[in-house]
């Protein structure tokens, strides 16, 4: 069964949910203040060798991304840098912003990645405010991160809730 996680944007805390289905069909409301628009975040994650990931079939009119393959010693690679890198995040820094986005960008399939990132990461790189590019171009920062580019980690002033709730 997975964990998932999901930051009320209200109590400013990061809460895990342990799931019964690989895909949930909603979302879980807030254990604190029962706020329903909780935003999903990038998870810690482990990876178990030789496991292959199920066959997912999407359902009617849903056309799920296809994921990196966990089993690729490169992927494995990047992954656990990636993960070290989130650590010492500075999302203050645009530029270390950029540097994490290019490299989640690298691992993902070409398909997973929204046309607009590569325009956001040279935005980034140029210094320019993840505030005002998310203004003008959305959530293209959350789409790739899995939920709202603030929060992640426990940044951005969110707090890391111990409990592990159902959902």
């Amino acid at each position: 069964m997975p964990i998932y996680e999901y930051a009320c944007p209200k109590c400013r805390v990061i809460f895990s949910f342990l799931s019964k289905r690989l895909k949930p069909e909603r979302q879980p409301a807030c254990p604190k203040c029962g706020n329903t628009k909780m935003s999903k975040q990038v998870s810690r994650f482990a990876l178990s060798r030789g496991l292959k990931e199920p066959a997912a079939t999407p359902g009617a009119g849903e056309a799920e991304p296809p994921m990196p393959d966990l089993d690729d010693p490169r992927v494995e690679r990047a992954m656990s840098e990636l993960e070290r890198d989130m650590e010492h995040l500075d999302e203050n820094n645009p530029r270390h912003m950029a540097h994490m986005m290019r490299k989640m960008k690298d691992i993902m399939p070409p398909e997973a990645v929204p046309k607009e990132l590569d325009v956001a990461i040279k935005r980034l790189e140029a210094g320019e405010d993840p505030d005002k590019i998310e203004e003008d171009m959305g959530d293209v920062f959350g789409d790739v991160m899995g939920g709202a580019a603030e929060g992640g980690g426990g940044a951005g002033g969110y707090s890391r809730d111990a409990g592990l709730y159902d959902y």
